[in-house]
């Protein structure tokens, strides 16, 4: 079994940047796909963004493109999520996601039913 431990966040307001973590002991974590999904209140859960195993292909959604960086240290086995120019709309729970697996290294998935392990997530909220 895989834990994955979200943390970093919390209250801000607009405009500012936030970084949030997503840590795991598995030393699975290297050979893992990883992805940062969001879940707003009364809304289904979203992608964010996701990256590879070997953490060398990235992708976003639109929504965030631009203004969130998604980024591994495999040696930390800790991902994380740098966020600028917070919006009220960013106001989410952050999960983050585990794919295990072997094959292409450069591989990255943005559908929730791809990834095998989940956190409990992070709460930012951005005030206006």
């Amino acid at each position: 079994q895989v834990q994955l431990v979200e943390s970093g966040g919390r209250l801000v307001q607009a405009g500012v940047s936030l970084s949030v973590s997503c840590a795991t002991s598995a030393s699975s974590f290297s050979s893992s796909a990883m992805g940062w999904f969001r879940q707003a209140p009364g809304k289904e859960r979203e992608f964010v963004a996701a990256i590879s195993r070997s953490g060398g292909s990235t992708y976003y959604a639109e929504s965030v493109k631009g203004r969130f960086t998604i980024s591994r240290d495999n040696a930390k086995n800790t991902m994380y999520l740098r966020m600028n120019n917070l919006k009220p709309e960013d106001t989410a729970t952050y999960y983050c996601a585990a794919r295990p697996g072997v094959g292409n290294s450069g591989a990255y998935y943005v559908r929730e039913y791809e990834y095998a392990y989940w956190g409990r997530g992070t709460q930012v909220t951005v005030s206006s």
